[in-house]
């Protein structure tokens, strides 16, 4: 095979002069990082010349060799070839700008082509691709068009191929749906043609390079002090925890928030099904799910990692979402020594939470009567947490509620705080304050016992939460 696709009195050739394609450039815009309007503003001069760099070399080379070479070796004769291509472009750039153009067009070949300038921008949470010429981004918790755009929808599922591929799994007609994760963590779905009408989709959760911890959620506002106080006694007293919350709200986040103040002698099992919790401690044994296999076999799922996880010996299990029969075992764990067990669950409020705990259980396909269910529910679970985006973009812990037993056929909860929110702003930011019901928990009583301070003045109606 050679390189170039018709002959070019272009760079030098070698092993990579095998690479010969014969085809359009893939991607038409490169944004600068930061750029996050579709309108006629003019790329800056740098970038200018990436996407010229780019689409020559697009030009001039195969794509379908590119996966079937060392990526070292690859790369090292890709930049000799930008570098002579920079030559004759005559533009006055030193070292140090010449070394970062031809990385950034290397990202462009090698890494996930237009994505990469909103994977390497902070500011950017998520990035939503519907089909090949719409990129929207979330920033501030709201989304924003981007001027990226793919070629087409072959160009789009080229980079969804390489993203799953690098964790082992596989996308294509007979499993058009998948999950996965970047290698910084970031977790990551997709679905292709047939179930997408108009082409592929690709849903980015990015993976925060600075942990979010709970000094930084009371900073921004996702929660008062005072709460915050209460939540590291619950998490030190062991009580058991449900995160409740919509898409985006935030739950992973709170999980591993609340997770920093697990005792570092304790063991933890984790179980996800795609990598993203963060956990600080030292004896963290972590889990994750495998999809079946292309002959439809080999499938491990959660409930299963949950059953093997208490073969572990586990201080406390960790799952990061509960979808199914897997809420059966987990809530067993809890009821057989586990405790100070988390997990989370989309739900909208703490009720519909324990509603849909109750609706997993019976996914289990064991005919459990509903108040046996129920009475599995309350005596497993201690703390129900919910949280929401606001439309303002902000995530806030909006209640926090105490599950206290059974009254009759009922699980029987009582709400100890709640965001109240009073106005909106012409800039359309929620503004609002928490209150506590004036209801002590009954755990408190858990945290004398192991020595855990909260002030009983939180629990005061007339306080002011901070």
């Amino acid at each position: 095979m050679s390189f170039f696709s018709r002959p070019q009195p272009q760079p030098q050739e070698g092993p990579v002069a095998g690479v010969l394609a014969g085809g359009q450039p893939e991607a038409q815009v490169i944004v600068p990082r930061g750029h996050d309007d579709v309108d006629d503003r003019k790329l800056s001069s740098y970038t200018e010349l990436k996407v010229s760099l780019h689409q020559q070399l697009l030009d001039m080379i195969n794509l379908s060799v590119i996966d079937k070479m060392p990526p070292a070796e690859f790369r090292a004769q890709m930049g000799e070839m930008v570098r002579e291509l920079l030559a004759r472009e005559n533009r006055p750039l030193n070292r140090q700008e010449q070394a970062q153009l031809v990385d950034d067009v290397l990202d462009e070949l090698l890494g996930l082509g237009p994505l990469e300038p909103l994977l390497k921008d902070a500011s950017v949470t998520d990035i939503l691709v519907n089909c090949h010429s719409n990129v929207f981004v979330e920033r501030g918790g709201q989304l924003h068009p981007t001027a990226v755009r793919f070629k087409d929808d072959r160009h789009l599922l080229r980079i969804i191929g390489r993203i799953v591929s690098a964790v082992g799994r596989r996308v294509d007609e007979s499993q058009p749906m998948v999950d996965a994760r970047l290698a910084d963590g970031s977790r990551v779905n997709a679905i292709i043609p047939p179930l997408a009408v108009d082409g592929p989709l690709l849903s980015i959760r990015k993976f925060a390079k600075e942990r979010i911890d709970m000094e930084k959620l009371i900073q921004i506002g996702s929660v008062p002090q005072s709460v915050a106080d209460l939540l590291v006694g619950i998490v030190r007293a062991r009580r058991n925890v449900l995160i409740s919350g919509g898409t985006g709200s935030g739950k992973t986040t709170m999980l591993n928030a609340m997770s920093a103040y697990i005792d570092g002698r304790e063991r933890i099992i984790t179980i996800e099904d795609a990598a993203e919790l963060q956990m600080q401690q030292v004896h963290v044994a972590r889990l994750e799910t495998r999809p079946a296999n292309i002959e439809g076999r080999g499938e491990v799922t959660q409930r299963e990692l949950v059953k093997n996880a208490l073969r572990m010996r586990p201080d406390r299990i960790i799952v990061g979402e509960v979808r199914g029969g897997e809420a059966f075992d987990m809530l067993q764990a809890m009821n057989t020594g586990h405790e100070g067990s988390m997990t989370t669950v989309h739900a909208n409020t703490g009720r519909d939470a324990l509603a849909r705990v109750e609706q997993m259980i019976g996914m289990t396909g064991f005919d459990l009567p509903t108040r046996s269910m129920r009475a599995q529910i309350a005596s497993a679970l201690h703390v129900v947490i919910q949280l929401e985006r606001m439309s303002d973009g902000k995530r806030r812990l909006v209640s926090l509620q105490e599950i206290t037993g059974m009254e009759g056929d009922v699980v029987s909860m009582q709400e100890i705080f709640r965001f109240r929110r009073e106005s909106t702003d012409a800039s359309g930011t929620i503004h609002g304050h928490y209150v506590t019901t004036g209801i002590r928990p009954k755990f408190v009583s858990e945290f004398v016992a192991r020595g855990i301070e909260v002030p009983d003045r939180i629990f005061d109606p007339n306080h002011v939460l901070e």
